[in-house]
């Protein structure tokens, strides 16, 4: 008779770790900011309490519910296309050693300009709208997607392409049904840590040209010393990356459950 637990036991646990406790801790750490603001009377424009901050983001709802649409067709227009532009480019670097040598280093290049320094000059290239946000967004997200794709591509075991070969695998072929499908679980880690850098390359782009936007909103807010409302606008920023990178994990594990680590049935 086998002693292992059932697998619903496993189920609750893991529950218990991934959702239970980083609740806990945060609203612990809730309860640990309001005291230490109530108890050291600490101006509010220093920094707010909790319960401030709550009361004075819902009094503008509405307000800040369009800003943060805003922000998020921001996040997910450059994200997307950030993806749709790193997985050819991958295919292709990873294509020729040549080819990589002389893309690699442009790649680099790109991302040793700092953000934050370009986005006024996008803004005076590509004028005061949408387009400069997404540039910066795009830049932001695609280097570590590109990397990751790269190396899962360049990561099958030379057992397997040999394999494919032997079996008169075209190039195409070798791609699809080979290289890609190991890739996914790379593909994914380079997916996750994308999605989390768009939304600070959003914002970056928010605070140097925006009329609208939790970045602008923080930008205008401070302006006017109205912290609780910068402190609302910060935390919904912090929820949409945890939101976006979880809508990720849940894509892979419903399209790609063989990728996705699976606790459960390694541990049962």
């Amino acid at each position: 008779m086998s002693s292992k637990p059932p697998a619903n036991f496993w189920r609750r646990t893991n529950m218990g770790q991934d959702v239970l406790l980083p609740i806990s801790v945060f609203l612990g750490l809730l309860v640990i900011w309001e005291a230490a603001v109530q108890l050291f009377n600490i101006p509010v424009y220093l920094l707010p309490a909790p319960t401030v901050i709550w009361t004075e983001t819902v009094a503008i709802a509405s307000t800040i519910g369009n800003h943060t649409l805003a922000t998020l067709g921001t996040v997910v227009v450059g994200f997307f296309i950030s993806f749709a532009i790193s997985l050819p480019l991958a295919v292709f670097m990873t294509s020729s050693p040549l080819i990589s040598s002389a893309i690699y280093p442009l790649l680099v290049l790109t991302q040793s300009i700092p953000k934050v320094a370009l986005a006024p000059i996008l803004v005076v290239m590509l004028g005061a709208n949408e387009l400069p946000r997404l540039v910066i967004t795009f830049l932001v997200a695609f280097f570590p997607l590109v990397i990751a794709i790269a190396v899962g591509l360049l990561a099958v075991p030379d057992e397997l392409i040999e394999l494919g070969r032997s079996l008169k695998a075209s190039k195409f072929q070798e791609l699809y049904r080979i290289r890609l499908p190991y890739a996914v679980p790379f593909i994914f880690s380079g997916l996750k840590v994308a999605i989390a850098l768009a939304v600070v390359g959003a914002v970056v782009g928010e605070f140097v040209n925006a009329d609208k936007g939790l970045g602008y909103m923080i930008i205008t807010a401070t302006a006017f010393f109205k912290v609780p409302v910068a402190f609302g606008a910060l935390i919904l920023l912090s929820i949409m990356g945890v939101v976006l990178f979880q809508v990720v994990v849940i894509i892979e594990r419903i399209f790609f459950p063989w990728s996705a680590a699976n606790q459960e049935n390694t541990i049962a």
